[in-house]
């Protein structure tokens, strides 16, 4: 009986036991894994698009000076002086035979040619100067020119043959210390003005209206496009001297020369 009792004592403890360690269901609210937050794209970092750089370009080589030559006159161009004293209404004729298309040579035109340099010229002794002559030239048309003195032999060389290359025009030269007229109508040289700046005369193309007389002190005219090297020109063109008559005009090497017509506005 107490062994009886006992057994059902122990069966009742194990049923409580039991019932008070049984495993509860899991909870419908069950705690959800934390998110991770989202990873932030990077901002991308702009670079500015580096600008091309233009390569260096090469200063460019000039060609070596070759010989070069230009000559305004054509046949029929010249005109001798009718007179012994109108070297500069010759030299008038000359000068717009090596520009125009038509030929003036006439004695008549010469003679007024002469007295419009003449008119122009002052203080001239009676007769035309470089001044008058200048004038003329320009009167006629077929400027502008300029008078200019230049002091150095090869610089009036140089000019005066950068000056026909530029406007194609001749240039008068002012002979024998001041008192005879030449015109100027190409040129050689060392070098092409309109590439090397620098470039030599070489060879003068000239004019004088006294041939075939010349002079018995300044020697004799060279035939009418004769090519003259610069030591036989400077036989006859030199430092022009003040004289009595025309004493303002100066000293130098004389041109007539032809200039742009910007240049003359410039002046």
């Amino acid at each position: 009986m107490t062994s009886h009792l006992v057994r059902l004592l122990l069966v009742g403890v194990l049923l409580a036991a039991c019932q008070a360690t049984a495993i509860e269901p899991p909870s419908q609210a069950t705690t959800a894994a934390p998110t991770a937050a989202p990873i932030a794209a990077p901002t991308p970092t702009v670079r500015p698009t580096p600008t091309a750089q233009p390569s260096p370009r090469p200063t460019p080589t000039l060609p070596p000076p070759a010989a070069f030559a230009m000559n305004l006159y054509q046949d029929g161009d010249f005109v001798p002086q009718h007179t012994f004293e109108w070297c500069v209404g010759a030299s008038l004729q000359i000068a717009h035979n090596l520009v125009e298309s038509d030929i003036r040579s006439s004695y008549e035109d010469q003679q007024g040619l002469w007295e419009l340099a003449r008119d122009a010229s002052s203080n001239s002794f009676r007769g035309a100067n470089p001044v008058g002559w200048t004038a003329a030239l320009n009167e006629m048309g077929l400027g502008p020119y300029e008078l200019v003195s230049v002091p150095d032999y090869e610089d009036a060389l140089h000019t005066a043959a950068a000056a026909i290359h530029d406007t194609e025009r001749p240039v008068g030269l002012v002979m024998w210390r001041g008192r005879h007229a030449w015109v100027m109508s190409g040129f050689e040289s060392m070098g092409d003005p309109a590439i090397h700046a620098d470039f030599r005369v070489t060879g003068v193309r000239v004019l004088d209206p006294l041939f075939p007389h010349g002079s018995g002190r300044w020697g004799p005219s060279p035939e009418p496009n004769s090519l003259l090297s610069p030591e036989e020109l400077a036989t006859q063109f030199v430092v022009r001297e003040p004289r009595r008559w025309s004493a303002a005009l100066g000293t130098g090497y004389f041109l007539i020369l032809p200039v742009a017509a910007a240049e003359a506005d410039d002046a």
